[in-house]
């Protein structure tokens, strides 16, 4: 019995070295890999108190885009790690509210202008450097131009830019006073660091995807704890 053991490894490990040896390749040289990417999205605040809530058109929107380098699995070429570089906007459009990010007080004021005078469309928006990670799947890796394609991550980001933009000022009736536009730029209130997970799943070049920031928009105490959520599609390329 003792004589088995050995007899049998001697046997099948032959077997087992051929059939690797003769595994055959999968040619990845015509594979795009998602290198570049936009993404156009509807963003909210989640978390946002009435007061603040109600004042945010439904039509906010970002814009985000990436090139990243996708390393396939060797033992999985339907699996790929994929890590780069990319820039997140968002634009967050509010109706009868300012939003005072150059004052110097503790909290964040958010001001109701419903009976004075106020612009006819405002919004605050936001910009993040970012590096984003992602663990992807591809139903076909030799032709991801023809392939269900399913993505998880994270995006680690840098805030670079933050203002409000109002244009047009009207009276307390919604009637012309002057046509002007004011940007006012300041990261004071705002967290500087921002973490989201992200998830995207489509076919060929054309892809849904959601996004959710783990921290929150502003800094804790300067307002109510409001984390951004952006929804939308995208396209790949390259």
């Amino acid at each position: 019995m003792r004589f088995i053991v050995p007899i049998l490894f001697f046997l099948i490990f032959p077997i087992i070295a051929f059939a690797q040896y003769n595994k055959p390749k999968i040619d990845l040289s015509n594979r795009t890999g998602d290198h570049f990417m936009m993404q156009l999205s509807s963003d909210h605040w989640l978390g946002a108190p009435d007061s603040i809530g109600s004042s945010i058109k439904p039509l906010s929107r970002g814009f985000n885009a990436a090139i990243m380098l996708d390393k396939p699995f060797k033992n999985n070429p339907k699996l790929s790690v994929a890590f780069g570089i990319g820039i997140s906007t968002s634009h967050v459009f509010f109706d009868n509210t300012e939003i005072s990010i150059s004052n110097n007080t503790r909290t964040l004021p958010f001001t109701n202008t419903d009976t004075v005078s106020h612009f006819q469309k405002y919004k605050l928006a936001t910009a993040y450097a970012e590096i984003p990670l992602e663990l992807r799947y591809f139903s076909n890796p030799t032709q991801t131009g023809k392939a269900v394609k399913i993505a998880i991550g994270v995006k680690i980001g840098t805030l670079v830019n933050a203002h409000t933009k109002g244009k047009n000022l009207l009276d307390k009736n919604d009637q012309p006073l002057r046509e002007f536009t004011q940007k006012i730029n300041s990261r004071t209130y705002f967290n500087t660091t921002r973490i989201a997970a992200t998830f995207r799943a489509g076919y060929g070049n054309f892809f849904l995807f959601g996004s959710y920031n783990l921290t929150p928009v502003f800094k804790s105490q300067v307002t109510a704890e409001m984390s951004l959520l952006q929804a939308g599609i995208g396209i790949t390329g390259l």
